[in-house]
């Protein structure tokens, strides 16, 4: 138990100094958004269809896949029993235009015939410069160990 606890918290911590990293710029700067989908798939051959019809459509739209199926460990509840999938956008704005986009619409069926899905939109922190040596201290605290 106590392995799986640092185990998480320092991937969390390691994770917080990627987003750090990643948000460098000004402190106004348009935080990055993702979209993150759980998708049980129903039919892998419609369900392939799509994946090639989108993976374009998600780049054209500024689009970068970071999560695509992958291994899903549970830490804390039930791990989700589909596919993950994380695609990060420049922004809040970009990602809903994703969505809407008629391109994203003319193809979205193929995946909603193929497959039954929990999709979201998340807009990422705004960081600050007082905020990122806070965050990196917390990932230095936690991986010393």
């Amino acid at each position: 138990m106590l392995h799986k606890r640092l185990t998480l918290i320092s991937a969390l911590g390691i994770g917080l100094v990627i987003v750090a990293t990643t948000a460098r710029g000004t402190p106004s700067a348009v935080p990055k958004a993702y979209a993150i989908a759980e998708i049980n798939v129903t039919d892998p051959v419609a369900y392939k269809s799509y994946v090639d019809a989108v993976t374009p459509v998600v780049a054209d739209s500024g689009g970068k896949y970071l999560v695509r199926a992958g291994v899903v460990v549970p830490v804390e509840g039930d791990a989700p029993t589909g596919r993950f999938v994380i695609i990060e956008f420049p922004s809040l704005a970009v990602a809903r235009s994703f969505e809407t986009s008629p391109q994203y619409l003319k193809i979205a069926s193929l995946r909603q015939r193929a497959s039954r899905s929990r999709l979201f939109l998340v807009e990422a922190l705004r960081l600050t410069e007082r905020a990122r040596p806070r965050i990196v201290s917390f990932q230095r605290r936690f991986t010393r160990h």
